[in-house]
């Protein structure tokens, strides 16, 4: 069983109400704070605050500190060589992250948190783990692999294709990436989210999860059949799946 069960909280009576009002109150909290630096906008925090309160309360306060691990480095990445990204066009919003990106990014891990609420079993904590270690790796690698003074390659026909191009990638955003998924599964086992014994889980699901994610990028968004947001939610989507099928 995973340590993480025990942070999960009772679902039952007066020590449920007040877990889940502690849970909405640090929610907000973060969402205002995400906020004030600019990291999200006024529907961004909205939906960044629903998102932090149903990861808590499904998932335990341990669900919290990856969730932050995750905003930290999206939001340091998306900083770093702005205005190179600025000048081939791919550079965040100055406003920060709308409602659909947080959603994107992270509705996969508060949607498995739910479930670890209802179902009880500790494999959707190893799903929460994954996706946010990809929405983690694939926000890093897309912002560092852009900084790269190598071409990027598609990763459908490894043809080198200008930075920022979606579906290419460069090796040092790979990295960076899979550093950042590493980061991430740390945070959720150091908190017992994740046992150490299925430590590898979320790292390979994560990994998995980006590389599914440039595909679809190369294969869909390319041809504008789908749009970033999608297939950053595909991409989560298939790390918690990955996660939970191993």
């Amino acid at each position: 069983m995973v340590v993480g069960a025990e942070l999960a909280g009772d679902w039952t009576g007066v020590h449920a109400s007040s877990s889940l009002l502690f849970c909405l109150v640090i929610s907000i909290g973060f969402a205002v704070l995400a906020f004030s630096v600019g990291a999200v906008n006024r529907s961004g925090a909205v939906a960044g605050a629903s998102v932090s309160f149903l990861l808590s309360a499904g998932g335990g306060f341990a669900a919290l500190a990856p969730l932050i691990a995750v905003f930290v480095m999206a939001w340091l990445t998306t900083k770093i060589g702005y205005q190179r990204k600025e000048q081939i066009g791919s550079a965040e919003k100055i406003e920060g992250r709308n409602a659909f990106q947080v959603l994107a990014n992270l509705g996969v891990a508060a949607g498995c948190a739910i479930l670890y609420a209802f179902e009880g079993k500790a494999i959707f904590l190893v799903a929460v783990a994954a996706s946010l270690s990809e929405a983690a790796a694939d926000t890093v690698s897309s912002e560092i692999g852009q900084l790269s003074n190598e071409k990027a390659r598609l990763i459908t026909t490894w043809k080198a294709v200008p930075a920022g191009t979606d579906g290419g990638v460069t090796v040092l955003g790979t990295a960076s990436g899979l550093a950042a998924a590493v980061a991430v599964s740390t945070v959720c086992i150091a908190g017992g989210l994740v046992p150490w014994s299925r430590a590898g889980i979320p790292i390979l699901a994560a990994f998995c999860g980006t590389v599914a994610d440039s595909f679809l990028g190369a294969i869909f968004e390319r041809r504008k059949l789908l749009n970033n947001d999608l297939v950053n939610f595909l991409g989560t989507l298939v790390a918690a799946l990955i996660a939970l099928a191993i």
